[in-house]
């Protein structure tokens, strides 16, 4: 890791302070010369050092062990230095020690893998996507800064340009969901002065909210897949998205689901969704169960228990394409196929679009309306499957 060099005519100096959570905070500190203070306790005038300090917001890793990592601390580390300097040269000027905006040295995919490094909330995923997106497309249409840009140099015209790559790569919420995570690194630099303008405003990344675009199940490849029984299949993995297909239920639902969530007595599933518990009001789901149900989640163990005991998502994933795969079914099928299979199902039945709403767990019948537009288009590909009429 670089070190700071302090001089004792550096004014301001810069220093470090220690965090908890182990980073270290830059900071300058100013010095004003000396002024009397009167101390009441000892009745006696007093010479103090006049200092102030400034925080920065740069923060270097204690502990740097990637040459990523020590190649963010460098240029965080020569960014402050340079402010520090540019401070000393306006403090010598008027005194008042104002900060000036400098990007010279920072290379923005650096400090966009930094803030990833020191992420902690759950859609990290999503922030190495938008990272490995925005790389992708310097390759692709910027190559003179594939492998460092600089923060001024991210214009309105590129951003244009990086959200229509996104919006011809990602389908759907793929693309917004990408393009609000690199919006919030930008976001961060614009608050920590690294950026000074954000070239994001007013571009946006339009997608049509009412389209599904996941692959479902037609009721002939739903009786086949569940047919489709093999050697060294994992029943736990079976029983889990079946159980998802009947009840549209996601995969971090039904992977958390006890039998302390099952009413044995009046045939009822209650639980609290993980997507939307305590951000919603309407985050509880209750579904009845009938008979079909309960021969999947089996009888009522002395002790509560999952219900479902699964792996990792990602084995799950890999269990549930071979089991496709060894059924014939030639689609793109994911644990969240289920949830939309079931939903299209049921309105293609003909039941409430309220109804269908209120098993999803849905707060409105917005996010509902899109599996309706989905029936309409399995009707008109039913009708467009029929033989020409040679009349």
């Amino acid at each position: 890791m670089a070190k700071t060099e302090v001089r004792s005519t550096d004014n301001p100096k810069l220093l470090k302070k220690k965090m908890a959570d182990g980073r270290q905070s830059l900071y300058l500190e100013y010095y004003f010369g000396y002024s009397k203070v009167f101390d009441e306790v000892k009745d006696r005038e007093l010479i103090k050092k006049d200092r102030k300090r400034e925080y920065l917001g740069l923060y270097l890793l204690n502990d740097p062990r990637t040459p990523i990592e020590r190649q963010a601390n460098k240029q965080t580390l020569e960014l402050a230095s340079e402010i520090r300097a540019e401070k000393e040269q306006e403090l010598k000027k008027d005194k008042t020690g104002k900060r000036l905006f400098k990007a010279k040295g920072v290379n923005f995919l650096d400090y966009f893998q930094n803030y990833i490094d020191n992420y902690t909330k759950k859609d990290i995923r999503m922030l190495n996507g938008a990272l490995q997106r925005f790389k992708d497309f310097l390759k692709a249409e910027y190559p003179i800064y594939q492998n460092s840009i600089n923060p001024v140099q991210l214009s309105k015209d590129m951003i244009t340009d990086f959200v229509a790559y996104l919006e011809s790569k990602s389908k759907g919420e793929g693309a917004r969901g990408y393009y609000q995570r690199f919006k919030k690194v930008i976001k961060f630099a614009i608050e920590h002065d690294v950026m000074i303008k954000n070239p994001c405003t007013g571009i946006m990344c339009k997608v049509d909210d009412q389209a599904l675009r996941k692959d479902i199940l037609s009721a002939e490849e739903m009786e086949r897949l569940i047919a489709t029984k093999y050697t060294g299949q994992n029943p736990e993995v079976r029983r889990a998205f079946a159980f998802c297909l009947y009840t549209g239920i996601r995969f971090c639902d039904v992977k958390g689901l006890k039998y302390s969530n099952v009413d044995f007595s009046n045939k009822r599933l209650k639980f609290e969704q993980v997507k939307t518990k305590g951000h919603s009001a309407n985050s509880e789901v209750i579904i009845d169960l009938n008979e079909g149900h309960f021969t999947l989640i089996g009888e009522k163990p002395e002790k509560d228990d999952f219900i479902f005991n699964l792996p990792s998502h990602t084995m799950c994933l890999k269990a549930l394409r071979h089991w496709t795969a060894r059924a014939g079914i030639d689609k793109h099928i994911t644990w969240h196929c289920a949830r939309h299979t079931f939903a299209v199902s049921l309105l293609s039945s003909k039941n409430d679009i309220k109804t269908v709403a209120s098993l999803l767990g849905h707060s409105g019948l917005r996010h509902t309306e899109k599996y309706t537009r989905a029936v309409d288009s399995l009707k008109k590909a039913a009708i467009n499957s029929l033989p020409v009429l040679k009349f």
